[in-house]
């Protein structure tokens, strides 16, 4: 049985990643710190004896250490990050501290270990910054990230391919589109979106609404992710796009429509208002992702309807999940 690591696991992508190494029959441990977007209620129902958690922040070098001496994983999957653009427009020193030096902690950790694990350090397409007209950023690409997160992950990626080339890590980087789904902590578009509609509230977009971003479920992504493990090339990075672009006015208009279709009742004060926009704004981002699909045989499985319905669906289903969090984390906008 085949043992992986996932860093981060109590977030949105780690801890739909390990559900899904579970289903497939795997171990895995769950490292977190449990920062605030990190939510023990996105795991509350796994029962598994072939799950574990251990609270560590992945810059305790020595930790890291005994974790890897101990539980000996063939893998980890990289998903301890800060990953709010905003947030890290208004201060972005744990930017630098988890997606720079923990990172940096981490790789330490692996260059002298026995063992060869293979490392999937999970990116974002915001490192290729504002993609223009209708370019698509392929993994040659040149980084031109925009915000301190984006500059972060940036960072983050040239030094794992440094320690690669120089240490000989084994590591894959993944740079994927914007995810969507069940258990996202609702700072981000979509959940906050959902979180407005139930509670009565205004939806903010920023600036017109007509900045676009390329869509994945979650569940597509993480899929790629295993795929990138099993079969993707140390020293290689790649893109994981769904090909669905999508403006965020456009976006949050299907969102209300799917609720109109369920016969949600929608309140007086749900209405689209455009509120001033964030510094240094990315107006599109847009991936080439022929590399994966040609090379690893992966596709995603989900089409955009689906996704956001089963989405919907699983926040009125679990509005406790809203009730386990400070609404001062997500109510206030920041980064002005």
């Amino acid at each position: 049985m085949k043992r992986f690591i996932v860093t981060g696991g109590y977030g949105f992508i780690g801890s739909n990643l390990i559900r899904l190494l579970l289903k497939k029959k795997f171990s895995v441990l769950n490292i977190d710190s449990l920062s605030y977007s990190a939510q023990k209620y996105n795991l509350k129902d796994i029962k598994s004896k072939n799950y574990s958690f251990k609270k560590i922040d992945i810059n305790n070098k020595k930790e890291i250490i005994k974790i890897l001496n101990k539980y000996k994983p063939d893998g980890i999957f990289n998903l301890a990050a800060d990953t709010h653009v905003d947030r890290s427009i208004d201060d972005s020193f744990n930017f630098i501290k988890n997606n720079i030096l923990g990172v940096y902690n981490l790789l330490e950790a692996l260059k002298n270990y026995k063992r060869r694990i293979k490392l999937v350090h999970i990116s974002t397409d915001e490192v290729y910054g504002d993609i223009p007209g209708s370019k698509k950023s392929n993994e040659n690409f040149p980084y031109h990230p925009s915000s301190p997160y984006s500059a972060s992950k940036a960072s983050s990626d040239h030094l794992i391919s440094a320690y690669i080339r120089t240490y000989k890590i084994n590591a894959v980087i993944s740079n994927c589109s914007n995810n969507y789904g069940p258990r996202q902590f609702p700072e981000k578009l979509i959940p906050k979106m959902i979180y407005n509609i139930l509670n009565n509230k205004p939806l903010p977009i920023y600036a017109k609404g007509k900045n676009t971003r390329e869509w994945i479920y979650v569940d597509d992504h993480c899929e790629a992710l295993i795929k990138l493990f099993f079969k993707g090339k140390s020293g290689e990075k790649y893109n994981i796009g769904s090909g669905i672009n999508c403006s965020n006015t456009l976006l949050v208009k299907k969102i209300l429509k799917i609720f109109a279709a369920k016969k949600i009742k929608i309140g007086k004060k749900v209405k689209i208002i455009f509120v001033k926009d964030r510094p240094g704004h990315d107006f599109r981002y847009s991936l080439n992702s022929n590399k994966i699909k040609r090379k690893l045989k992966w596709r995603p499985k989900i089409t955009f309807d689906q996704g956001i319905s089963k989405t919907i669906n699983w926040y009125i289903e679990n509005q406790r999940y809203f009730s386990k969090i400070s609404k001062s984390l997500f109510s206030k906008r920041l980064g002005k």
